[in-house]
């Protein structure tokens, strides 16, 4: 009976022990040496500051951190340099690529004796280089002329002949001046022509670049609807220069896109709008009537100064079939001849501004953003006879 008594009143003193424990104050738990069991008050997400927001099924988990999303950097706008002097700046590349026809005619007109068979080889060395038959005739005839007269030649002498006879066949009398000023309290606007592959929207960035070099203001007008990158592409030329670029949806109507454009370059009262239009192909009167449509609606709303049409100077005489088709459905105003640096038939000049006396105003001699020159005949001369050590 003792040993029950005493078992009892021990068990009434653990249980009072235990019960102390519990209801102790946290500071003396935590003095004995017991980690009490972690808790979360749980507070609302939306009154909670961002850095400990949290949901209501996440009561008890770990504090979540919102994410700030993180503001986009603002596009850098480049300043990009004037177009005066921009062909001097990038002679060596067109001297690199034309040398050989410049030290072959040099070399030729050099000799002693110039014969028939030579004045041969100087008429292929001009056919060659993409000069074109009608050209090269009256070259040849201008160079026997003076060779019969002169007779024996130092080598200055033979180069001063043949640059004059090259820069009377490129014509350095005629204009080559881009009509591209804000007049009639309208912008200017400038039309770009011309089939897939040439390019004609990197052009049109460029040309974007060589004007606000000078100093204008450009609205850009994506009116090429029909290739799905085409208004992506001008619309990273356009951030680059601070150009804003006008734009429909995929497959719109091109027509509609050029007027907008010219609409909104009014209204905004920049200098020039520029509108990239979609690539025809001279072959499809369909599509070529299409692009005429544009310029007639264009025309409704201001009159378009410039009609640019870009040629790829690598395609030689290809070129020129398609020049002879758009000039007769826009009337084009100019010629860019992009993809100079690439080849040496740079004759090209000379043959597509005889085939539809349209003189050449702009020329492409590399991939960079300011690699896009007005024309100087005396500069595209000079490298065209530069010499090996010239052209390295």
């Amino acid at each position: 009976m003792t040993f029950v008594i005493l078992g009892i009143v021990l068990g009434v003193f653990v249980v009072a022990i235990v019960v102390g424990f519990v209801l102790a104050p946290p500071s003396w738990r935590r003095r004995s040496g017991v980690t009490p069991p972690a808790t979360t008050a749980r507070v609302p997400a939306e009154q909670a500051p961002p850095e400990v927001a949290e949901t209501a099924s996440q009561v008890g988990a770990p504090p979540v951190t919102t994410p700030v999303e993180a503001t986009p950097a603002p596009a850098v706008v480049e300043a990009p340099p004037p177009s005066t002097g921009r062909l001097v700046r990038l002679r060596g590349r067109l001297a690199g690529s034309q040398s050989t026809l410049g030290r072959g005619l040099l070399a030729l007109l050099s000799r002693d004796t110039i014969d028939d068979e030579v004045w041969d080889e100087v008429e292929e060395a001009l056919l060659t280089a993409d000069v074109g038959l009608p050209a090269t005739a009256d070259i040849v005839t201008t160079l026997r002329d003076q060779v019969r007269v002169q007779g024996t030649r130092s080598p200055d002498e033979v180069r001063d002949m043949l640059r004059n006879a090259l820069l009377a066949a490129l014509d350095t009398e005629v204009d080559r001046t881009l009509r591209t000023e804000r007049h009639d309290d309208g912008p200017a606007v400038v039309l770009v022509v011309g089939v897939n592959g040439t390019g004609k929207t990197t052009t049109c960035g460029k040309l974007a670049r060589v004007l606000v070099g000078d100093g204008r203001s450009v609205l850009l007008g994506a009116a090429d609807t029909f290739r799905a990158a085409a208004a992506d592409q001008l619309a990273t030329w356009g951030e680059r220069v601070g150009a804003p670029v006008v734009r429909g949806p995929e497959g719109a109507d091109p027509a509609s896109v050029a007027f907008d454009a010219v609409h909104d370059g009014a209204a905004h009262q920049v200098d020039t709008v520029v509108i990239d239009t979609a690539g025809r192909l001279h072959t499809k009167t369909g599509l070529m009537d299409e692009l005429g449509k544009v310029k007639r609606v264009v025309e409704r709303e201001r009159p378009v100064d410039e009609v640019l049409l870009v040629l790829d100077a690598t395609t030689g005489q290809n070129g020129l079939i398609q020049a002879r088709v758009f000039a007769e459905i826009v009337a084009v105003t100019g010629i860019v001849l992009t993809k100079l640096d690439g080849t040496a038939k740079g004759g090209i000049v000379i043959a597509v501004q005889r085939e539809l006396g349209v003189p050449v105003k702009l020329v492409g001699l590399g991939e960079g953003p300011d690699d896009l020159a007005p024309f100087e005949p005396e500069v595209f001369v000079d490298a065209l006879l530069a010499t090996a050590d010239t052209a390295a």
